[in-house]
């Protein structure tokens, strides 16, 4: 597979509540944070994020505020999922990257969540159809059984997490620094040896 000139990061979050009373179909995205990685070298050259207002659920539940630290003030400045990719792919024209890179998530819940939501709205992300799933990868490439959460992944490889979790922009940055081990440019330590 010819490597791309770049790699983009993506993680999301999402409308959400205790016991899926919102149902997985009408989950709405609400941030994305996104990091630009060079292909050749695997480093960080640019990041976007942004709140995503959302419409079939406006008020955030108290549980997703307490799990991804987003406020309603947030979500209710921020532009509608339509605006909100028309920034994504300005962000990426401004970089000469738009068309350029493969979009990489840790597992398919972003791909699929980005899906539902230009199903429902009719509007195109602008991330292209090459998709790398990153959990899985390093899942090959650790020989691990379990699918590991990008936290549970950094340990492994001797890393911390760092910023706040389950904030797309924080998740997107350190899902970028696993980058290099789920591509196999760096070799992910033993299970044994990374205890």
């Amino acid at each position: 597979m010819e490597t791309p000139r770049y790699y983009l990061v993506i993680d999301v979050e999402a409308t959400c509540d205790e016991d899926h009373r919102i149902p997985r179909e009408q989950t709405e995205i609400i941030e994305v944070g996104a990091v630009l990685c060079d292909g050749a070298t695997l480093a960080p050259v640019a990041q976007f994020q942004t709140f995503v207002k959302p419409f079939r659920h406006p008020r955030l539940t108290p549980f997703c505020t307490r799990l991804t630290s987003i406020k309603q003030s947030d979500v209710d400045s921020a532009p509608g999922f339509a605006a909100a990719m028309g920034g994504l792919a300005k962000f990426l024209t401004e970089r000469d990257a738009l068309g350029q890179f493969t979009f990489c998530s840790w597992g398919d819940y972003d791909r699929q969540q980005f899906s539902r939501d230009e199903r429902r709205l009719g509007i195109r992300a602008p991330l292209g159809n090459a998709h790398i799933n990153l959990k899985d990868a390093f899942r090959r490439r650790s020989g691990d059984n379990d699918k590991l959460g990008c936290g549970q992944a950094l340990r492994r490889v001797g890393l911390r997490f760092e910023g706040t979790a389950h904030r797309g922009i924080d998740d997107a940055r350190n899902i970028a620094r696993l980058l290099p081990y789920c591509l196999g440019r760096s070799a992910i330590p033993t299970a044994r040896s990374a205890r």
